[in-house]
């Protein structure tokens, strides 16, 4: 384990788990600040959440911070939002980044996503993630168990062994409804995509849109029995 300060290493998950389950997203958030300070990072893709989790981080903490995962792919529209909501909410996306697409496939042949996701989203996105998160002992990500199966369970704290640090998911209960109650409810910025089929957005290249009744998460590495990029 990391060196992380001491109260963090105190913290019963489960507990704290309990405890938040019956309070609000903004609770969670304000709980999230009292107890790791500046020792926090708040992930945004700049999908509907990221609007509705920025948003309520800057109603509790002015100083709140902000990163997301640049993977040269992602849609004119999601480079647009970050813009938008960075001017909206009077914020900075810390931006993190890897190899460049020239290095990529210089190094590992054209398409990498095609021929092996997996690989690629570890390049692009998990080792990015990986120096994000090396300096804090807590993220925020606005994972919702409506998402899919594989995220039916999730708590709104627990320890993530993958980044050997603690993550906050205020929004683990919110429903699709709530989300976009919220973003009118305070006029905020959000993905246009999400006007045009697109429930769930990544990379351009492995996001397609989806069709009546279909999950969420069907347009993501369609055709593909993967479900997940590795961060989440």
């Amino acid at each position: 384990m990391r060196d992380m300060n001491p109260v963090a290493l105190e913290i019963d998950a489960e507990a704290v788990a309990a405890d938040l389950e019956d309070r609000s997203a903004h609770e969670a958030i304000e709980w999230m600040f009292e107890t790791f300070g500046e020792s926090h990072y708040i992930a945004c893709s700049f999908q509907k959440t990221s609007s509705v989790t920025a948003h309520l981080a800057t109603q509790v903490n002015p100083e709140a911070r902000f990163f997301y995962l640049d993977t040269d792919v992602l849609f004119p529209e999601t480079y647009e939002t970050r813009d938008k909501l960075a001017e909206h909410l009077g914020v900075e996306f810390d931006r993190f980044h890897n190899l460049t697409l020239e290095q990529q496939a210089a190094q590992y042949g054209d398409e990498l996503w095609k021929s092996d996701p997996d690989a690629c989203c570890g390049l692009r996105k998990v080792e990015p993630m990986r120096r994000a998160l090396s300096s804090v002992d807590c993220w925020l990500a606005g994972v919702r168990r409506e998402d899919s199966k594989n995220r039916a369970k999730t708590p709104k704290f627990g320890w993530d062994k993958r980044f050997d640090l603690w993550k906050l998911n205020p929004l683990a209960d919110w429903t699709e409804r709530d989300v976009w109650n919220y973003i009118r409810e305070h006029h905020l910025p959000y993905n246009p995509l999400h006007d045009h089929g697109y429930p769930s957005i990544g990379c351009t290249h492995c996001t397609k849109p989806v069709g009546p009744g279909g999950s969420p998460r069907d347009g993501r590495w369609a055709g593909l029995s993967k479900t997940e990029c590795g961060i989440n």
